[in-house]
């Protein structure tokens, strides 16, 4: 079933779990036609909470025509992957989360993505992600009634406040990464999977940054509208205590994304660095290579000119021709081992 939980709340308090959305609708309408003044502007009397896991199209279009959502919010919902914002319409926002889970198995980070709806009697929560936590923030707010009587923007509220809460963890998984990152280079034991390990939580850096950048500037601005509409204060507060967190997750990241760029230099300057110590060692080994080579070819070559065996060659009936040529190898071979040794190529 996609409905994961509908509610009708008044005054705080849970009222009816109507089975279906069609129950929902019924039901609110009618609590309005014994109350008219439920739904307007100002008013809470009443709130219906409907919250959907991958809804249908029938589903989605069920809501949309009740509660009168435009078409671009129906089009968002439908589409997973959008960015985080909240956009106004009417008297109806549509907000999307990207909600963040560290995972300690893989050392990455998993993303989700909630989209929250929310009108004068009503909040929609339509999760694309097992990463909402949803339930969670129904329980709590359920369990302050004084703070779900506030209406629908009480309950974006909350919604804000856990995914909020919930990139901390991520925050202290990524550091403790860039940590080890860091120490495994200070150490110089720095490889091609520290290399690969930089590239890959780059990656999760920015993706995190993706998912919470937008919100700083998107509350601000909601904060704003709110003060302007002269909404209730300690809302405001509230809302202005998750903007305070959205900001101190943002400067993490960028210290995260800082600090990996320092790593990335420094992994280059070692690789590079250790390239170049394999091409002096690689540089010696030939230097040793080359002057045995030439110890071992000049006797060759004497040996060679004395082993032709022509009839009129000088020295051959010589008594000494013999020892003359060992020595003249001997001497030879000496004479560039000194050489060689005095600069040092071996």
């Amino acid at each position: 079933m996609s409905i994961v939980d509908n509610v009708v709340y008044r005054g705080g308090q849970r009222l009816a779990e109507p089975q279906d959305l069609a129950q929902t609708f019924a039901l609110l309408d009618r609590l309005r036609a014994e109350d008219p003044a439920c739904g307007q502007p100002g008013e809470r009397c009443v709130l219906a909470w409907i919250g959907l896991h991958r809804p249908t199209d029938a589903e989605l279009e069920a809501v949309a025509g009740r509660f009168g959502l435009h078409e671009l919010v129906v089009e968002d919902i439908r589409q997973a992957g959008q960015r985080p914002k909240l956009d106004r319409y009417g008297e109806i926002l549509f907000t999307v989360l990207r909600p963040a889970v560290y995972l300690d198995a893989t050392e990455t980070v998993d993303f989700g993505e909630i989209h929250v709806v929310t009108g004068p009697d009503f909040v929609l929560t339509v999760r694309h992600s097992e990463h909402a936590h949803v339930g969670r923030v129904r329980a709590r707010v359920e369990s302050q009634p004084r703070l779900l009587s506030r209406g629908s923007e009480a309950v974006l509220h909350a919604v804000l406040d856990q995914t909020v809460d919930d990139y901390y963890p991520v925050v202290e998984g990524v550091e403790n990464d860039v940590d080890e990152i860091s120490d495994a280079l200070v150490e110089a034991t720095g490889d091609g999977f520290v290399s690969q390990r930089i590239y890959q939580l780059t990656r999760e850096v920015s993706a995190f940054h993706r998912a919470v950048a937008p919100l700083e500037m998107e509350l601000q601005q909601f904060l704003e509208e709110l003060g302007q509409a002269g909404s209730d204060v300690e809302l405001r507060h509230s809302l202005r205590d998750v903007l305070d967190h959205v900001i101190f997750v943002n400067n993490k990241i960028e210290s995260f994304q800082a600090s990996l760029t320092n790593a990335l230099m420094l992994d280059s300057a070692l690789l590079a660095a250790r390239q170049n110590e394999a091409a002096i060692e690689q540089n010696e080994q030939m230097k040793r290579i080359s002057s045995w080579a030439a110890i071992l070819f000049a006797p060759s070559v004497i040996g060679s000119v004395y082993g032709m065996n022509f009839h009129r060659m000088p020295e051959l009936a010589w008594a000494w021709g013999y020892p003359m040529a060992l020595g003249l190898m001997l001497v030879t071979g000496v004479a560039l081992y000194v050489v060689f040794k005095l600069k040092k190529w071996l």
